[in-house]
């Protein structure tokens, strides 16, 4: 059958079955392995599903994925984040605006460990809005902040997304974090000049109506906590911080290493704080349990799918396509961001990197553009994409938990958006050292 007839039935029965509401690791291997066969007929299948998708998954660098979920988990199950929250209300004496700050700041690096900006985006949901309701937020600004700080899972090193992106492309994992910590801190810090912005708009237009936000009862914060807890609490917030990121950009371990240290001394916190038994083991394990085994299911299912786009020659003829304006790469990255940024709307982060890459980097090396670079620039635009209508993930997410509209959020949400795509993504394509500077000084 000629390839591009294959190409099309594939790409239809793709969309199809994603509007139908299937995994999308169903979604990839069944479009895989029919693609397969029609181009070179059920020979092929022995081979392709024999030691193949074992080999795929069973890579060491990839131990890393359940090592910092499980590091995410307890720190997580240990009640940490909340008596965080607590603390910057003390410390912070009426100045509402650091509860956004630190809401966004956690949210980045909670969502960098956990693998899932959605499900970051939920947690801050049901700990942070209430909150920040209470602080004078409005319900839309408090679940834009909520969304957007989950969505920092994409960028914010050490995230799955850079590594599954390494992974794919074998681009050492370690330069593509370094790589990613400047746009990261630089896409945080324009989420929280957009916040504060708004929230000054908000209190200007809550004196000037009168109108006063109404009060979150039971919020999940405890009202007071002892002066021991607050030190210990401090101390062991520090020490996670210097230990996981610190380890990693001295040298001392290697990203991989990093996610067992960090697993660790998550268990060490908890141990601490008292918050250890039977069920904590329990969440921990099966919540680690769950999200690693989607990655790995999505990247078998996208290995047998990446097959199939090699044999069927895709990249080339989109090279082919593409090849009147190739000479000018700007308009190529505009054209590959725009439908990167369509996909990350829609699908989970890892899943698109494992999907697209096959597709994408044979262009990209054709334009010679730098493979770590392109690879901090994709986790920027899926930063972007998991807040942004029609189906910004972490919005419905945050939506969902805490019953405020989604309409409302992504109002907020597609200015956090927008600003960081001119801000982030602009400077990245005009100054590319924001991505390859420090890991080509190390």
């Amino acid at each position: 059958m000629d390839n591009l007839l294959v190409i099309g039935i594939i790409l239809i029965m793709m969309i199809v079955l994603l509007i139908a509401g299937l995994y999308i690791h169903s979604v990839l291997l069944a479009s895989g392995i029919i693609g397969l066969i029609l181009l070179e007929g059920f020979g092929i299948l022995p081979g392709l599903l024999g030691n193949e998708p074992f080999n795929r998954v069973a890579s060491y660098t990839l131990t890393t994925i359940p090592l910092f979920v499980l590091m995410a988990q307890f720190i997580l199950q240990s009640g940490l984040v909340q008596d965080i929250f607590y603390m910057v209300h003390k410390v912070s004496k009426g100045k509402n605006s650091l509860l956004g700050v630190l809401t966004l700041i956690i949210g980045g690096m909670l969502g960098a460990v956990s693998g899932s900006g959605t499900a970051t985006s939920a947690s801050l949901g049901q700990v942070a809005i209430p909150e920040l309701r209470k602080h004078g937020y409005s319900a839309p600004l408090a679940g834009a902040i909520a969304a957007s700080g989950g969505s920092l899972s994409g960028i914010i090193p050490p995230s799955i997304i850079l590594i599954l992106y390494g992974v794919a492309t074998e681009t050492p994992v370690g330069s593509l974090f370094v790589g990613a910590f400047i746009p990261g801190i630089l896409t945080m810090i324009v989420f929280i000049l957009v916040m504060l912005v708004y929230f000054r708009l908000d209190r200007k237009k809550q004196v000037q109506t009168h109108i006063e936000e109404p009060v979150i009862k039971d919020a999940p914060l405890p009202e007071k906590l002892s002066a021991i807890r607050l030190i210990i609490v401090s101390v062991i917030a520090i020490l996670i911080v210097l230990v996981i990121f610190g380890g990693i950009y001295s040298g001392i371990f290697t990203p991989t290493e990093a996610g067992a240290v960090g697993a660790f001394v998550g268990l060490l916190a908890a141990l601490v704080l008292g918050k250890v038994n039977l069920q904590f083991f329990k969440t921990s394990v099966v919540e680690t349990v769950k999200l690693t085994g989607m990655v790995m299911i999505i990247m078998i299912g996208a290995q047998i799918f990446g097959r199939f786009v090699s044999l069927s020659l895709l990249p080339r003829r989109l090279i082919e396509l593409i090849e009147p304006i190739m000479d000018t790469p700007v308009l190529v990255l505009i054209a590959i961001s725009v439908v990167l940024f369509i996909m990350f709307m829609f699908i989970e982060g890892a899943a698109v990197i494992l999907m697209s890459i096959p597709v994408i980097l044979p262009i990209i090396q054709e334009l010679q553009v730098d493979i770590l670079w392109f690879g901090v620039f994709v986790a920027v635009i899926c930063t972007i994409g998991l807040i942004t209508p029609p189906v910004g993930l972490s919005v419905y997410a945050v939506a969902g938990v805490s019953g405020i509209s989604s309409g409302s959020i992504f109002r907020i949400s597609m200015v956090f958006a927008v600003v960081a795509m001119v801000v982030v993504c602009g400077l990245m394509i005009a100054f590319p050292g924001l991505a390859t500077w420090l890991p080509n000084s190390m």
